[in-house]
């Protein structure tokens, strides 16, 4: 799981997507594209976009969820957290002294 992870976070355009999701959790992919479109010049196709969000859903990095016709995408922290705790824990560091 860890791989898919850095995988998902190799590709600069998947870190941008999850900066859009970190600003604003919950957009549909017209709205990704548009933003990424506006703040980062990024004009993709939606099936592009589309690939990549498989990428970063597959690392479990975002959800989705469906409201009638639509798609939303919300920013899932918990891969992230996951690996930093690994880390950064505690006990590992003092064990290193």
């Amino acid at each position: 799981m860890p791989e898919d992870v850095f995988k998902a976070l190799a590709d600069p355009t998947r870190r941008h997507i999850l900066d859009e999701l970190a600003d604003r959790s919950g957009q549909s992919l017209f709205e990704i594209r548009a933003r990424l479109a506006t703040k980062h010049g990024l004009g993709m196709s939606r099936q592009a976009i589309s690939q990549h969000l498989a990428v970063l859903e597959a690392a479990e990095l975002i959800r989705t969820r469906r409201q009638g016709r639509y798609k939303f995408h919300d920013l899932n922290t918990a891969p992230l957290e996951r690996l930093v705790t690994r880390w950064l824990r505690t006990d590992a560091a003092e064990d290193n002294r």
